[in-house]
């Protein structure tokens, strides 16, 4: 099963909370996971900053820590959005987006900003309703599109995101069901196509969670991804992202650790991740598919050290 599309909503809860309430609960409705704020009675409020019955402490310091904390929960697909009718943020609303922004989580706002001089890219203003519409029937958050004239700003705000190291998981996914195969023949490999990689090829996986152990990221990966069980055998290769992907972020230091994996089924269920799948010798996916070259150089060692089905 896929992920949910997970999401914050920012807003003033002292002007704005049963506006915030309406737009979490249409968010829900549409199979967002709201993860902050935990919708919960106003129990009091100290200087304009307001306390929720939810909230771990009553020390405005502590609650926003809290808030800010629950980002780290949103993962690749999730988002921020901000409720901000009159076109304005807070204070604390300010801060957050500085946040969203140094930490390159996508932001989307209710209204166009009128207070604040932080860059937008277009298609980031989306009613709650239409947003809720539109990740409901693509799986996703909508896109920032940046015009030609805004890419120097974009370049200056990507410099700007704190480096860090992000592991992710692959797996060569090697098919053992009962299809025959001639003596001498390559086992079929799965390879996805899919719009995270500008519609090339690759292999299954993604980013390892907080804690969560390389084995078991790469398990759930595929479990979600494709619905198939799989059986992880030796590790292929561990290595540094390769530019030229279309999906390389420069100054983000992102590992990859492949492994063949077994499955015993060839019925695929693919999620919102992948729009297409192939079942096909290793050899002849080289040869004849357009594969990101991050996954190109995991087959490229799988074939190599292949041992030819007997």
């Amino acid at each position: 099963m896929a992920d949910k599309v997970r999401c914050i909503i920012h807003g003033s809860f002292r002007k704005d909370f049963d506006m915030i309430k309406e737009t979490a609960k249409t968010f829900s409705a549409a199979g967002i996971e709201v993860i902050s704020p935990d919708i919960s009675e106003i129990i009091g409020e100290t200087d304009g900053f307001v306390h929720l019955a939810s909230d771990e402490s009553l020390d405005p310091r502590i609650a926003e820590l809290s808030y800010l904390k629950k980002l780290a929960k949103l993962g690749a697909e999730g988002f921020s959005y901000y409720v901000n009718p009159r076109g304005k943020l807070g204070t604390s609303a300010s801060y957050e987006l500085a946040v969203d922004q140094l930490t390159n989580t996508r932001y989307l706002f209710m209204k166009p900003l009128r207070d604040h001089p932080a860059y937008v890219p277009k298609n980031s203003v989306w009613r709650p309703i239409g947003l809720a519409d539109y990740v409901s029937e693509n799986g996703h958050y909508p896109p920032p599109i940046i015009p030609q004239d805004e890419e120097n700003i974009q370049r200056m705000l990507q410099e700007l995101i704190l480096p860090g190291s992000i592991i992710a998981v692959g797996a060569i996914i090697v098919d053992q069901s009962d299809k025959r195969y001639r003596k001498g023949q390559q086992r079929d490999v799965l390879m996805v196509q899919t719009h995270k990689w500008s519609d090339r090829f690759s292999v299954v996986g993604g980013k390892v969670r907080r804690n969560e152990r390389l084995t078991d990221a790469l398990a759930r990966r595929i479990n979600e991804d494709t619905g198939l069980t799989p059986y992880i055998q030796e590790n292929i290769c561990t290595f540094d992202e390769m530019s030229g992907g279309g999906y390389f972020i420069p100054d983000t230091h992102r590992v990859f650790a492949d492994n063949v994996v077994t499955v015993p089924s060839r019925r695929v269920v693919l999620n919102q991740k992948a729009e297409n799948f192939v079942w096909m010798p290793p050899s002849a996916a080289l040869k004849d598919l357009d594969i990101e070259p991050n996954a190109r150089k995991t087959l490229e060692l799988y074939t190599g050290n292949l041992k030819i089905t007997r």
